[in-house]
């Protein structure tokens, strides 16, 4: 048994969910989902309940299938009532981005600018030092904010680069210069 497939999700109020053949849709004030269904999951809408189960739960396949797709409508259900955030900080001398039009302008140590193209139904905004990539799709905040993170990673030496709020970044030590006198051998 899956313990956190056998869970009910509770629809939340003005969330609309339609089950169509292998499709499940969800509509909410901030946008639509959709998700294709895998044959082996069944997902039944009750009341004002959605209950997620598997042709075979004692198959090891159909069971992380089980609790992978609980989850993923879970979070559908989430994103269009609440929606989701991840939150950028960019370190180091003259690093800046900015916000012009469908682009994020990144300068970030590079003999140019880079423009990062914003994915449709994603809302990103800079303030001092800090990315903010928002929308209502959980997969598509999460790629685009690694996408924004792969363009300049943090370094481990003196930590500059883009990274994630709550990452901590495992620091090296540089060059150690050893004493005068032990290189001679004197």
């Amino acid at each position: 048994m899956s313990r956190i497939g056998k869970l009910p999700i509770s629809i939340p109020e003005g969330v609309q969910v339609k089950i169509e053949n292998d499709l499940i849709f969800v509509k909410g004030p901030k946008g639509e989902l959709t998700q294709k269904i895998h044959p082996n999951v069944k997902i039944e809408k009750k009341d004002n309940n959605i209950f997620v189960s598997v042709k075979n739960p004692n198959n090891r396949d159909d069971r992380s299938l089980w609790g992978l797709f609980r989850t993923l409508v879970s979070n559908m259900a989430d994103g269009v009532t609440k929606g989701f955030e991840k939150k950028l900080e960019i370190k180091g001398v003259g690093f800046r981005a900015s916000v012009t039009g469908k682009n994020l302008i990144l300068n970030v140590g590079f003999s140019h600018q880079v423009q990062f193209p914003i994915p449709e139904g994603i809302e990103i905004k800079v303030e001092k030092s800090t990315i903010s990539v928002s929308g209502f799709d959980k997969q598509l905040v999460g790629a685009t904010a690694a996408d924004i993170r792969a363009i300049k990673k943090p370094e481990p030496y003196k930590g500059k680069g883009i990274k994630y709020i709550d990452e901590v970044i495992r620091r090296k030590a540089g060059k150690v210069v050893k004493a005068a006198g032990s290189e001679t051998g004197k």
